[in-house]
């Protein structure tokens, strides 16, 4: 049994990646929510990890009180509303742990028989990966757990000396504040390089220009 908090998330590819394949060095990308995972697992790594790309990242800088991150964390990425509907569904399921966490248990469990009902409902052979990324996504545990450590793994980054962490985001982010990676620059500006690209949104900052995010991971990787 998991409660899917962003420790989880990291003893995971532990297992199932980084053991299994015996990894000396690897590089990291991460979008949104899994820009934390992908620090907590480089903080684990310093001396393994050659990079560290994160898209949109949902930073806010650490406050003394670590429930008062948290509370931060809801209020920027998860505000109160009630449309549209994807919107109010994770307003509560962020809101109400109890409820993110049922519908991790429900959905997040068994998703392979949730994607065989929505492929035989829509009568496609495949689904969208946004689409079947819903059926796994537990945003109060990773986000309102994980945004109060986020500052120390990027010290221990920054204290490594070893690793450049590349921030690429969009100036029409409407999920996640270009704020969030401005601040993290200003915070730690010998670690952070920002990228910012004009005109994308959250998901179009990847997948409205595939080529030229493809380009951008070749051209970090060559660098590290």
């Amino acid at each position: 049994m998991t409660m899917y908090t962003l420790l989880d998330h990291v003893e995971r590819i532990d297992k199932s990646v980084i053991l299994p394949f015996d990894l000396n060095s690897f590089h990291l990308v991460a979008h949104s929510m899994g820009c934390l995972i992908a620090l907590a697992l480089a903080a684990k790594y310093p001396k393994l990890v050659k990079s560290v790309t994160l898209v949109a990242p949902p930073y806010l800088p650490c406050a003394k009180d670590g429930a008062t991150t948290s509370l931060m964390a809801l209020n920027t990425f998860a505000g109160k509303t009630l449309w549209p509907p994807l919107e109010f569904g994770k307003s509560v399921m962020s809101w109400y742990e109890h409820v993110g966490r049922c519908f991790c248990f429900l959905f997040c469990r068994n998703h392979r028989i949730w994607e065989m009902i929505l492929k035989l409902f829509t009568l496609r052979r495949e689904l969208n990966f946004m689409e079947v990324d819903l059926t796994r996504h537990n945003m109060h545990n990773v986000i309102c757990g994980g945004a109060k450590l986020m500052d120390k793994y990027l010290e221990i980054l920054n204290k490594s000396r070893s690793v450049k962490v590349c921030i690429i985001h969009g100036d029409h982010d409407m999920e996640v504040p270009l704020d969030c990676s401005n601040n993290m620059k200003m915070k730690f500006p010998e670690l952070v390089e920002l990228n910012m690209i004009e005109n994308v949104d959250h998901t179009s900052v990847i997948l409205g220009r595939v080529r030229e995010f493809a380009k951008s991971l070749e051209h970090i990787w060559a660098s590290s």
